[in-house]
């Protein structure tokens, strides 16, 4: 019984200490505090950060160029450009030296679609220049004219592709075509027509041999002094739509 009263009289005795010790601020605390005039208010200190890191400068832009200065678009690597159906064209060459006709077809047919888009594209254009440059008018219809004459090479030489793979049903419209875009007076509408009659389709050479009288009154085919709505020159016919 002394024993627990002894405990008890111990722990009721260190109760006001631990409670006065729990209650004083911190050393460093109670010095700033004390070292302000009384009735301030306490000045917080600053804290030193670490320095932000440098915000790199925008790069700058290049300035516009001149369009009267800059130079024209490359396109040789894309499909839809002269390059682009030449590069066409050889492939299918290369592709009849190997006797794969089917892929020479292929590459004729996707040539062929290349130079009528470009034709119809520039023909287009020079439509829309028409009375307000004739500059860039008359530059866009001599390409036009340009691609058209390619493409009825690669209409011609697909015409033979079919041929070679015995489908003169494949091969007869497509030499009609070419007929119709250059006339049976320049040289691939003579080849064009050449081919039809060895087919059979026709019956009646053209140019007449050598020494065969025309018949009395027979005019003048029409188109064979001057290419129809070509001014003269040798050119095909504006391109299909």
């Amino acid at each position: 019984m002394a024993s627990g009263t002894v405990r008890l009289f111990c722990l009721t005795s260190l109760l006001p200490v631990v409670a006065s010790v729990t209650l004083l601020p911190p050393m460093s605390a109670r010095a700033q505090v004390s070292a302000q005039p009384a009735g301030t208010v306490p000045v917080p200190v600053p804290v030193q950060l670490p320095p932000l890191p440098a915000i790199p400068a925008a790069p700058s832009l290049p300035a516009p160029a001149d369009p009267n200065n800059s130079p024209p678009l490359v396109l040789e690597s894309t499909l839809l450009s002269l390059e682009g159906g030449q590069r066409l064209m050889d492939e299918a060459g290369k592709a009849v030296t190997a006797q794969d006709y089917d892929g020479a077809a292929k590459k004729l047919l996707d040539a062929r679609q290349v130079f009528n888009q470009l034709s119809n594209f520039y023909q287009e254009l020079g439509g829309s220049f028409s009375g307000i440059d004739n500059r860039i008018a008359d530059s866009l219809r001599r390409k036009a004219l340009d691609t058209a004459q390619m493409r009825d090479q690669a209409t011609y030489q697909l015409a033979l592709v079919h041929r070679a793979q015995n489908k003169p049903e494949l091969a007869v419209p497509l030499l009609v075509q070419i007929i119709r875009s250059q006339q049976p007076t320049r040289e691939l509408g003579k080849k064009a027509y050449q081919q039809l009659f060895e087919l059979g389709f026709v019956d009646a050479p053209y140019p007449r041999p050598a020494g065969e009288s025309k018949p009395a009154g027979e005019s003048k085919p029409a188109g064979e002094s001057k290419p129809a709505d070509q001014s003269g020159s040798n050119q095909p016919r504006k391109p299909d739509k």
